[in-house]
């Protein structure tokens, strides 16, 4: 019985290897670019220590989120350059560098967007203007004395300050979003901050 030499895909098969790896290598560069870019400081992270259950959740990157969402394209992209190569080293070789160039291009494709969003017009004033919120805000949940003084602030079940939290969500997501009204979402999280402080007792400066 003649022996085995190896896994013999066909042309087809290979094809379709190559379509996974590059969709999974492109996911897990952006998956990689999105949590650098919420990790830095121009991502606008939200850095809450206070209990989870006082707010909404989505506020949050979750660490084990993006952990698992690289593991998952690990789990596509390794596969589908080894079993290839069990095959044919030269078919691995190419795989091998339709991975590299799928994750050069995802990286040039995401830098790009990463420009657009910062090029738009007045996102460098209402970046200034949206950190100062977020700063402010954060008094709230890290100072203690803050949050005995100013419960309110902290409990989503008063209305204004569950309109703090959509409006601090929608400021996120337009500051991470190419072709969304920042400036707008800004100033609407700046009218939430105001009426959030007032509902809670906060004086005006």
């Amino acid at each position: 019985m003649p022996a085995t030499t190896g896994i013999q895909l066909t042309v087809w098969e290979i094809g379709l290897w190559a379509v996974l790896l590059t969709c999974a290598v492109a996911f897990t560069v952006n998956t990689v670019r999105k949590a650098v870019i919420h990790a830095a400081p121009d991502g606008g992270r939200l850095a809450l220590q206070a209990p989870l259950g006082q707010r909404d959740r989505e506020l949050v990157k979750e660490p084990d989120a993006t952990f698992w969402n690289i593991f998952a394209g690990l789990v596509v992209i390794v596969p589908a350059v080894v079993i290839p190569a069990l095959g044919s080293p030269a078919v691995g070789l190419l795989m091998l560098f339709l991975a590299m160039g799928a994750a050069a291009t995802a990286f040039a494709v995401g830098r790009k967007l990463e420009q657009k969003r910062q090029n738009r017009s007045g996102f460098t004033e209402a970046a200034a203007r949206h950190d100062a919120l977020l700063a402010r805000w954060q008094r709230y949940e890290l100072d203690p004395a803050k949050g005995i003084d100013f419960p309110g602030m902290s409990d989503v079940n008063v209305p204004q300050t569950a309109a703090l939290v959509r409006a601090l969500q929608e400021a996120q997501r337009c500051r991470l979003t190419a072709g969304t009204d920042y400036a707008r979402a800004v100033e609407r999280l700046d009218v939430a901050m105001a009426e959030a402080e007032a509902a809670a007792g906060v004086s005006a400066p």
